[in-house]
């Protein structure tokens, strides 16, 4: 079925245009561009749609070059950044990036139905949230993308433009259905935060980051040849196990280091006693007592810089800014983590080696760093209502050297470093909802020495066994959990599988802690 349209291609148009649409509560909104990436691409289509009609705005009629200062184009400016209507888009990142970047301003009133959609999902990790997929969901719609990847960068034929009407069309409705979803599972907050965050992740991937290319270069070659020397002592140490002689020199394993089989196998016949796998958390416990266990996570550390973030960072550079322009995901997981591709610079190597790469430019600007101190734990003491966590947090105490001086029964002035250290990754572990088996992996301590410790830690902070157990408890009855803005998390799990159900536990436990501090 074809989709009215309109194709506004003059000034007098565009002007009758935007006063049909100012009046409306709520428009559809989407962008037709000739690639992906705003600083090598352009903006060829705007449409906005009312229930009577979509309307198609070609740029290409509008001074193309020079929208930003175009007067032709002051009134969709206008339009375009006036709190109403509102602009219901799929995915409103990307087009608000172009928009932002062609003419010049923020999209004020934003309804995104690809975050409304994950929102209602609430982590369903079986639902996808591309238009086709929640068009046919909530409308029973069939959407039609073969059009996308088509070239929009000449005359548009029909198909084009119908396609290009439709796409915008559907989200009014849309938009209704998944209104509906929102009120009725009390999710108008946790919504209305997601869309506000909209432009200013914008802000974000349109500024990028700068990277010195010849800083990374020099920390890649400097890792590269630690990882070669890494590697031969890692070969002799496993060859050690290997009962073969050689005429030319002490045995070698030849071992691919890469192979988790192999490695556990190599590992193995040194006779180390080894986990049921051989991740790196796993290991760690081992590495004090086993050098070439040490060697391995020290082998990995250097791997892992090389092949996450090695020479396909120097790739990520954009041509035309020199800049790294990331792609941020607002729900990057179930709780509404960010998560980030393209790449991941999340998670570059804390390494001060690594990080003085990244760095204010042009010369004179300074990146500042702005954190949450313990963030996940000041959320716990608020919900758990633990007066030693909340008495701590108000008195400006080491929350840390108090927990070490707790369980090692120390006073704190007798706190030492490790005796610190063990209790910040038993604090943290706490949020994550660890339990003895975990942290004895964590620490190198027997199963039984883990429970002790657990046991001394929640008689002192009683307020947070008691949320922790009632979190665990309400996460397996009620299948789900919440954060303090109202999002819903639930859990799939087979309530006969005890590993399902021990697992929803600790979800449950962290779900809302972590859910919070995102």
């Amino acid at each position: 079925m074809n989709t009215q349209y309109q194709l506004i291609t003059n000034q007098e148009e565009l002007r009758r245009a935007v006063n049909e649409l100012s009046g409306k509560h709520a428009i559809g909104l989407d962008t037709e561009t000739t690639e992906l990436d705003p600083y090598m691409a352009r903006l060829r289509l705007i449409q906005l749609a009312a229930p009577d009609g979509v309307r198609l705005i070609d740029l290409n009629r509008f001074a193309n070059d020079n929208l930003k200062q175009g007067d032709p184009l002051a009134p969709l400016r206008q339009l375009l950044s006036a709190p109403r209507p509102i602009k219901i888009a799929h995915n409103a990142k990307f087009d608000a990036k172009f928009i932002k970047h062609n003419l010049g301003v923020d999209l004020g009133g934003l309804f995104d139905t690809l975050l409304a959609s994950q929102l209602v999902s609430a982590g369903d990790i079986e639902e996808r949230h591309g238009l086709e997929a929640i068009a046919a969901r909530y409308l029973n719609e069939a959407v039609d993308k073969s059009e996308r990847l088509s070239n929009w960068e000449f005359e548009l034929s029909e198909a084009q433009l119908q396609y290009a009407a439709r796409d915008a069309a559907v989200l009014i409705p849309l938009r209704d259905k998944l209104i509906e979803r929102i009120k009725s599972l009390d999710l108008i907050q946790c919504a209305q935060l997601e869309f506000e965050c909209v432009m200013p992740v914008v802000d974000l991937e349109l500024a990028g980051f700068y990277m010195n290319k010849d800083r990374w270069l020099e920390q890649l070659a400097i890792v590269g040849e630690r990882r070669a020397e890494i590697a031969n002592e890692l070969q002799e140490m496993l060859g050690e196990g290997v009962a073969q002689a050689s005429l030319f020199g002490p045995p070698r394993a030849n071992i691919n280091l890469d192979s988790q089989q192999q490695v556990t196998e190599a590992l193995s016949r040194l006779g180390i006693p080894l986990p049921d796998s051989t991740r790196n958390w796993k290991l760690q416990p081992l590495a004090a007592q086993y050098p070439v266990v040490a060697k391995l996570l020290e082998y990995r550390t250097m791997q892992k810089a090389l092949t996450s973030y090695g020479q396909n960072m120097i790739e990520f550079i954009n041509p035309k800014t020199g800049r790294l322009h990331a792609d941020f995901r607002q729900i990057g997981a179930p709780t509404g983590r960010f998560a980030c591709t393209n790449p991941n610079i999340q998670q570059v190597p804390h390494a001060v080696e690594y990080r003085r790469c990244f760095m204010g430019h042009p010369e004179g600007r300074r990146l500042v760093i702005a954190d949450y101190s313990q963030i996940e734990l000041r959320i716990l003491a608020e919900f758990s209502g633990d007066e030693a966590f909340i008495d701590a947090f108000n008195s400006g105490a080491d929350l840390h050297r108090m927990t070490a001086a707790q369980v090692f029964n120390v006073s704190q002035d007798q706190v030492t470093k490790e005796q610190r250290d063990f209790a910040k990754r038993l604090n943290f572990g706490v949020v994550y909802g660890i339990g003895a088996q975990r942290f004895s992996m964590m620490t190198g301590l027997s199963v039984t020495e883990a429970e002790n410790v657990l046991r001394r830690y929640f008689s002192t902070y009683r307020g947070l066994d008691t949320y922790l157990r009632e979190s665990a408890n309400r996460a397996v009855s009620e299948k789900q959990a919440r954060t303090g803005s109202g999002r819903l998390v639930r859990f799939n799990f087979d309530a006969s599988d005890r590993q399902q159900v021990s697992m929803t536990q600790r979800n449950g436990k962290n779900a809302p802690i972590q859910g919070t501090s995102a």
